[in-house]
Parts: structure tokens; sequence; C-alpha cells
């Protein structure tokens, strides 16, 4: 399909009031539950830095019932703030860059891999569609390691009761809803207590006082793997954006879904080259804080076009895309919604 064609796909996908029927009939066919090739895959850990800690008492420690207890001096130097990434590389190819996939607040890279009631996940819709994938879990996060020396973090980590992401992220209809088992009329989010039970088992710890280690290990991974597609979702909307603006040559398209901050206004040129998308989902007028948020998002999207960038913004119920709460990626139409981002890039000739 040339340029013109895809252009003209999307903008048919984008601008129709059925877009789901859009969407079936322009983008491949899921393959689920049939075999993917892979060329190989693998994982690292990337980034960190040295900090060196002094001054702390030295403690014996049992660290086996009925062992010997061992000294442990925590003086000296640390490896802090490293990152962790597995990668599938499929064969063929149609992809025409790698696909980094970054995860949200609380989160790890689990919230790309399976849905909570045991569908595919958007890693799995990409491979099958030839793209190199790479799911990241951010430092502090997950396999990338944890961190409780307050030179380091700078903070105390948050932990999520189980009743705030059923609040918060859009899936019961507003304070107290969990414990009413009460949802949006229309909601996607699969909200049965085993499927939200599974969604809630992946949710880890957080800092709020981590994001600059957090970014400084975005920026190594971007240099070790290269110019990447990313998609970010939510709390990494802030590190795909200023990723962008620090790299722009290792960004070449970035994909928002509901990011959750912008980036540095003072930078917004940098973004001249780099095309983006953001999705924002259903619900967000009846919720205290996300029209706040997706107008700062909108606003900072107009101040990029104004210096000379490209920013398609997408709220999906417009477009007949409804029910989708924030874990866009795991409702029950994410492959609707993850079929607008593929034929997006492959207008941006990004897929072959």
């Amino acid at each position: 399909m040339n340029t013109t064609r895809r252009a003209a796909a999307f903008a048919a996908i984008i601008g129709a009031a059925g877009a789901k029927a859009a969407v079936a009939q322009t983008v491949p066919a899921p393959a689920a539950g049939g075999p993917v090739t892979l060329d190989r895959w693998g994982s690292f850990h990337v980034g960190g830095k040295e900090i060196v800690i002094s001054g702390q008492p030295i403690r014996e420690v049992l660290f086996t019932p009925g062992g010997v207890p061992a000294r442990v001096d925590p003086n000296g130097t640390y490896l802090m703030g490293s990152m962790y990434a597995q990668y599938m590389i499929p064969a063929p190819l149609r992809g025409q860059a790698p696909m980094l996939l970054w995860h949200g607040g609380g989160l790890t890279g689990v919230t790309w891999e399976s849905t909570p009631d045991g569908r595919e996940g958007w890693q799995n819709f990409f491979l099958r569609r030839g793209w190199a994938t790479y799911v990241a879990d951010a430092v502090e996060r997950g396999r990338a390691g944890w961190s409780m020396i307050p030179e380091q973090t700078g903070g105390s980590p948050i932990l999520l009761t189980v009743d705030n992401p059923f609040e918060r992220f859009r899936i019961g209809d507003g304070v107290g809803s969990f414990q009413r088992g009460t949802t949006y009329p229309g909601q996607q989010f699969p909200a049965d207590r085993e499927s939200y039970m599974n969604f809630v088992r992946q949710i880890v710890p957080r800092f709020t006082t981590t994001d600059a280690l957090t970014q400084d290990a975005y920026a190594a991974l971007l240099d070790r793997v290269g110019p990447s597609v990313v998609v970010a979702h939510s709390q990494a909307g802030l590190f795909g954006w200023r990723a962008a603006q620090d790299k722009p040559d290792k960004v070449r398209a970035l994909v928002l879904v509901e990011p959750a901050a912008v980036g540095d206004p003072a930078k917004v040129a940098a973004l001249k080259d780099v095309p983006v998308l953001m999705i924002y989902g259903d619900f967000i007028a009846q919720d205290p804080r996300w029209p706040t948020i997706r107008a700062n998002g909108v606003r900072f999207a107009e101040a990029v076009r104004a210096a000379g960038g490209s920013v398609d913004v997408i709220d999906l119920p417009e477009r007949g895309i409804r029910g989708n709460s924030h874990m866009v990626m795991m409702d029950r139409n994410s492959d609707v919604v993850a079929g607008v981002v593929q034929e997006w890039l492959a207008a941006k000739e990004l897929w072959r």
C-alpha cells in the first residue's frame, strides 16, 4: 500500500463513526492461537549508576534457617537504577523499527503480555504483525530490581489498595464502586472478580521520586536498541515525551495511551520530526481528574503542532469505540484499539 492509500485508510478509521468496522476491514485479521515464529528472543538489564553508602552499622544476618550467620557490611558501592527488558524478534520482520512497550505507574511489563481474563495482550498483537517488541520493567519495578536506600529513592514506596485501581482507572463508576460492584455502563474492562483480582496481582509498589532515574534508564534502553517506535501508557507518557525531546533521532514515532503527563514545554520544537499519536478512552467526563489530565495533554499537543510537529489525538468514543477504561490494552476490545495503532503506524510508513 502506497503512502497516499495508507493515509486515506487511516483517515477513514479515525474519521468514521463506525470505527470498529473500519478497523476490521483495514487491519490484517488476528491470528490468535496460532504459532508465532521467532528469529530470536531474550532479555537484558540496562542503565543504572553507582552510589556510595557510608556510615551504616555492620550486621550479622541469618539468610537461611539452620544456617550460619553472615557478616553484612552495608557500606560500599551499589549499582542502582537499572531497567529490565525482554525482547522478541519475529520472522519475518514487517515493522520498520523495534517497538518499545513502556508501562504505567505501579505496574510492570506484564501490562502488555496478557489480559487479566487470559486473552493475548498487545505484545502478541504486534508480534503477530511482524513487529520486534521490547517489553520493559522500569526502575524499581518487576525484574528491574529494588532498593530501599533513601539516597537513591528519595522517598517511600506507594502500594495501592484493592479498590483503588477499580475506582481510579475508570472501571467502577466512582467512589465506593468496588464495594458496590458497579461499573460504568458498557465498561470494557473484564471486571468480574476473578479477572479483576488477576489485575490486582500485577500491581507493585512504586516511588514518585525516581523519575530522573527512570528517564535515564529509558534513555539507555533507546541507546542500546536504536531508533524505535515507543508505545507508552499513563505515567510512562512523561518518559515517552521527554525521551523523544532528548533523543528525537532515536524515536521514530511516539504512541501515547492515556498519557498522565506532558513533556517539557520549552522543548516542543524538538518533536517536529517525531509523529505522535495520543489515545484516550471512555468515561473521562465523569472522572474528577481525567478531564484536566486530558486537557493538559491536548494543550501540549497543540503547542507541538504550533512548533511544526505532527500530533494525532483520538478520543475513542468519538470514533465509535466505546467503554474503554484507563487500561485500554486490557479491555475486552483491546485488539480493536491496537488495530487503530497498527493502521496509524502503517500510514506513517513504519510497517510493510
